[in-house]
C-alpha cells in the first residue's frame, strides 16, 4: 500500500458492500474490513499482514491457510434466490457475530445457525445476495484472538429454499396476469368499434332512409341497411313501392361511380403522362453526361489528366452509363406496356366482344341511359382537328402494328411446319439409307454364293474342256466382231434380254455346249441369233405341215472367203 492512502473499506457506512468494477478484465480489489468484534482479512493479503498482524500469528495460525487456494466452487443461482449458505465460521461465532457481520449487506430476516460452523441466512430483498457473496473466501478473526476457535474462512453461496422459490413463482404468477390485463386492454383499446344495430323497418325509418340513399356521404350505410331488411323478408305488398323507390334511388349512383372512375382513370393517365415526361427529360440528362465523358475519354483531353483522375474519370463514366441504361430500360417498358395496352383495347372494340359486354351491363331504365348519353356527351369536350388528325394517324399506326403482328405470327407457323417437314424428311433419308445398305450387303451374299456354286459346279469340266473352251471362245469373238462390222450403224433390232457382248457369247457357248438354262427362251434366242446374220442363217426346210425353222453357223464361210 502506497504512504498516505488509506485502504478503501466497502463495509463503511453510506457505502456498498461491492464496488461496481470499471471494467469486467479488471479483478475487484478485496481489502481489510474491520468490524467491532472481529476482522475480515482478504484471500491473499500477503501484501497487509507484516503491517496489521503479528508475526507470531503469521507463523502458527494462518500459515497453512493463507497460501493461494482456488476460490470454492458456487452452485447456479436459483429462481427468486434471497438465502445464502454460510461456511467456515468460527466455532465460537454467535449469532450477534453473523449479525454484526452480514447486516451490513441489507436486511436479514431469518438466521438459522447449525450446532457446527456453518449457519442459512435469509434476506428481505434480491440484491442482497450479491453483496453477501462478496464475503466469500474471507478470514475472520475475533478480535485479537490467535485461537483455532477464533478463526475461519467464510465461505459464501446460494441456498435452495422453499419459501424463496413460492415467492418467486407468485411473483410471476403476478406479473403473468397483469401482462395479460396490459394485453386485453390494448386489444380492446385497438379494437375497431362493433357497427350499430339495424333499425327494424318503420314508415318513418323508411322515409329517412329513402333521404339517406340520395345522399352520397351516407350511401354505404343506408344501402347496408336496405340489404338487411330485403334479406330479413320486410318487402310486402304494401311496402313494396318504398322498396323499389329505394333500389331505384341506389341504382341511379351508378352513374356517379362511373364519372368518379373515369375521373381517377384521367388523373391515373395524366400522372403516367407526366412521369414519362419526366423520366425522358432524365433520360436525356443522362445521356448529355455520357456524352461528356466519352469526349474526355478521347485521347486529345485524355493524355492532359493525371493516372488518378483517369481512373476517377472511368468509373464515373461506367456509373453514368449503368444509371442510364437503366432509365432507358425502364422507358422502353412504359411504352411497351402503352403498346400493348393500346393492342389490347382494339382487340376489345370487336363488335363480338362489344355485343358480350352490352349483355353483361346493368339493365337500367331507357330514360337513365338517356341521361347517361346526354352527361358523357357534356362532360367530353370538342376535339379539334389535330386531335382527330392525330387520332387517325394513330389508329392506322395501330392497324399496321396488328397486320405485322398477324403476319409474324403466321410467319412463325409456317417455320414451325417446315421444321416438322424437314426433320421428317430426314429421318425418311436416313430410313432409305439404311435399306439401301441392307440391300446392298444382301445383293454381295447373294453374288458370293452364285460364284461359290458355279466354281464347285464346274471345277470338274474346266480341267478337260478348257482347250476346247478357249479356242470356240476366240471363234465366236472373231465371228461375232466380223458380223458387227458388216452391219450397218442403221439397222434396228428388236430389243433383247441379252445387253452385252459377253452375254451373247456366252449364250452361243450354251448353244454349243447344249447346257442352256430354262430362263431362255426360244424367242430370246431367235432374237439374239437374228442380230448376228453373218454367223448364223435361217433356213426353212419342209413342205406344208413339216415346214421347220433351222439355223446354221455360217461365221468360217465369212472367214474362208477372206
Amino acid at each position: 500500500m502506497m504512504a498516505g492512502i488509506t485502504p478503501l473499506n466497502p463495509m463503511m457506512p453510506g457505502l456498498g458492500m461491492v464496488p461496481a468494477p470499471l471494467s469486467q478484465e479488471l479483478p475487484v480489489v478485496k481489502e481489510i474490513i474491520h468490524c467491532k468484534s472481529c476482522t475480515l482479512f482478504p484471500p491473499n493479503p500477503n501484501f497487509l499482514l507484516e503491517k496489521f498482524l503479528p508475526g507470531d500469528f503469521i507463523q502458527t495460525s494462518l500459515t497453512s491457510h493463507l497460501q493461494d487456494l482456488p476460490p470454492p466452487a458456487t452452485r447456479d443461482r436459483p429462481p427468486g434466490c434471497k438465502t445464502v449458505f454460510v461456511g467456515g465460521l468460527p466455532e465460537n461465532a454467535t449469532e450477534q457475530l453473523i449479525m454484526e457481520v452480514f447486516g451490513q449487506c441489507g436486511d436479514i430476516t431469518a438466521i438459522r445457525k447449525s450446532k457446527k460452523n456453518f449457519c442459512h441466512i435469509r434476506f428481505a430483498e434480491e440484491f442482497t445476495v450479491d453483496k453477501a457473496l462478496f464475503l466469500s473466501g474471507y478470514r475472520i478473526r475475533l478480535g485479537s484472538s490467535t485461537d483455532k476457535k477464533d478463526t475461519g474462512r467464510l465461505h459464501v453461496d446460494f441456498a435452495q429454499a422453499r419459501d424463496d422459490l413460492y415467492e418467486w413463482e407468485c411473483r410471476q404468477r403476478m406479473l403473468a396476469r397483469e401482462e395479460r390485463h396490459r394485453r386485453k386492454v390494448e386489444e380492446d383499446r385497438l379494437r375497431p368499434p362493433s357497427p350499430p344495430p339495424i333499425v327494424h323497418y318503420s314508415e318513418h325509418e323508411c322515409s329517412q332512409l329513402g333521404d339517406k340513399i340520395k345522399d352520397d356521404g351516407k350511401f354505404s350505410e343506408a344501402v347496408r341497411v336496405l340489404l338487411t331488411w330485403l334479406e330479413r323478408g320486410e318487402v310486402n305488398r304494401r311496402n313494396a313501392n318504398n322498396f323499389y323507390s329505394m333500389i331505384q334511388s341506389s341504382n341511379g349512383h351508378i352513374r356517379r361511380l362511373t364519372s368518379e372512375k373515369s375521373q381517377h382513370e384521367k388523373e391515373v393517365e395524366e400522372a403516367k403522362d407526366k412521369f414519362k415526361t419526366a423520366l425522358a427529360g432524365i433520360v436525356g440528362q443522362f445521356e448529355q453526361i455520357v456524352s461528356v465523358f466519352q469526349a474526355a475519354s478521347k485521347q486529345k483531353a485524355w493524355d492532359h489528366f493525371s493516372k488518378a483522375q483517369r481512373k476517377n474519370l472511368d468509373m464515373w463514366r461506367k456509373q453514368a452509363e449503368e444509371i442510364r441504361n437503366m432509365h432507358n430500360e425502364q422507358l422502353m417498358g412504359i411504352r411497351r406496356e402503352e403498346e400493348m395496352e393500346m393492342s389490347d383495347d382494339d382487340m376489345e372494340d370487336s363488335p363480338d366482344s362489344k355485343d358480350s359486354e352490352d349483355s353483361g351491363l346493368l339493365k337500367t331504365p331507357v330514360n337513365e341511359v338517356e341521361l347517361l348519353k346526354q352527361e358523357q356527351g357534356k362532360n367530353q369536350p370538342i376535339n379539334s382537328e389535330e386531335d382527330t388528325t392525330h387520332s387517325q394517324q394513330l389508329s392506322f399506326l395501330q392497324q399496321a402494328l396488328q397486320g405485322m403482328q398477324k403476319q409474324l405470327l403466321k410467319m412463325r407457323e409456317e417455320l414451325k411446319q417446315r421444321e416438322a417437314e424437314l426433320e421428317k424428311s430426314l429421318e425418311d433419308k436416313q430410313q432409305l439409307k439404311n435399306q439401301v445398305q441392307n440391300l446392298m450387303e444382301g445383293l454381295q451374299n447373294l453374288q458370293n454364293t452364285d460364284i461359290m456354286q458355279l466354281e464347285t459346279s464346274k471345277q470338274d469340266d474346266r480341267g478337260s474342256e478348257e482347250s476346247t473352251n478357249q479356242t470356240s471362245e476366240a471363234t465366236v469373238t472373231t465371228v461375232v466382231s466380223c458380223s458387227q462390222e458388216k452391219e450397218g450403224p442403221t439397222e434396228k433390232n428388236p430389243p433383247s434380254p441379252v445387253r452385252s457382248e459377253r452375254e451373247a457369247l456366252l449364250v452361243v457357248r450354251g448353244l454349243w455346249e447344249k447346257q442352256l438354262k430354262a430362263c431362255i427362251n426360244t424367242s430370246e434366242v431367235e432374237a439374239l441369233l437374228s442380230r448376228l446374220p453373218c454367223t448364223f442363217r435361217q433356213e426353212l426346210t419342209g413342205v406344208g405341215a413339216s415346214l421347220e425353222k433351222r439355223w446354221n453357223f455360217c461365221g468360217f464361210q465369212g472367214i474362208k472367203s477372206t
